[in-house]
């Protein structure tokens, strides 16, 4: 499940790749649009304020206005997608039925009426915050979605519509890493009677290898749990990538170790 996530995240800081490919461009030089007649030498500033591309039409530099935003809009709502689903996940895991899950004391508040419950409350504000930065896309294509070229007063209203949600990303990415690394796995839950039907397709296959057919190792095992005489095949090992017993967590460091190289983060 955690690698789950982590894989995923990594497909979400190619998209946080392409916003910071499409800032990455100098406009140093285009005036008000129109560029200036002294002849500036656009690829020395390009290369002094460490810009990797520069915006050689005039006109395309005011048009980058609004497409920046809007693409890192979109960067940070794919991030609170991710994130905000594994919130839900773990508002769910930590509730009192399923209990796969325990959270510190110092991530949860005590219930106003009720003394034994703790409310999970550092996941359930990152699923509001991380929904309403899902609508940032939107707000920002609604001001910028019938202009013209060229520039125009209306995109200073994009700060103030994209700064707070930047903020809030960067407070939601720290909280929740310090909050996930204190979460305690309950890990004896799996081994109670309640779970034993996820073991069904393990059953299956173990008759499979003693040479049943599939649609009738189907048909024994749904009867058997019918009947209240099934017991599961908890004893089986899997090697291949992927699998349960084989994450190879490796291969997803590796996809981010590729990644963050590109940046020269560490």
């Amino acid at each position: 499940w955690f690698s789950a996530y982590a894989e995923q995240l990594i497909l979400d800081l190619y998209l946080v790749e392409a916003a910071y490919k499409t800032a990455d461009q100098n406009p140093l030089g285009s005036a008000a649009g129109f560029g200036s007649s002294f002849p500036i030498d656009r690829e020395f500033t390009t290369k002094e304020l460490g810009f990797n591309h520069l915006l050689v039409s005039s006109v395309g530099a005011q048009m980058v206005r609004g497409k920046s935003e809007k693409v890192l809009s979109f960067a940070l709502a794919q991030l609170s997608g991710t994130i905000g689903k594994m919130a839900y996940d773990l508002v769910l895991y930590n509730a009192q039925e399923l209990g796969f899950v325990k959270l510190p004391k110092e991530f949860t508040t005590g219930s106003s009426i009720m003394p034994h419950k703790t409310n999970p409350d550092v996941f359930e504000l990152t699923r509001a915050h991380c929904n309403k930065i899902q609508s940032l896309p939107n707000a920002l294509i609604l001001v910028t979605n019938n202009l013209p070229s060229g520039y125009h007063r209306d995109f200073q209203i994009l700060k103030e519509i994209l700064f707070e949600p930047m903020m809030q990303m960067l407070d939601i990415i720290d909280i929740n890493t310090f909050a996930i690394d204190n979460i305690e796995i309950i890990k004896e839950k799996i081994n109670q009677p309640i779970y034993d039907v996820i073991y069904t397709v393990e059953n299956i296959n173990q008759q499979i290898q003693e040479g049943i057919p599939f649609r009738d190792a189907y048909k024994n095992v749904g009867i058997e749990v019918n009947q209240g005489t099934f017991v599961p095949n908890k004893n089986f090992t899997t090697t291949h990538t992927g699998s349960i017993h084989n994450l190879r967590l490796d291969k997803i460091k590796e996809k981010l170790d590729s990644f963050l190289h590109q940046f020269s983060i560490k």
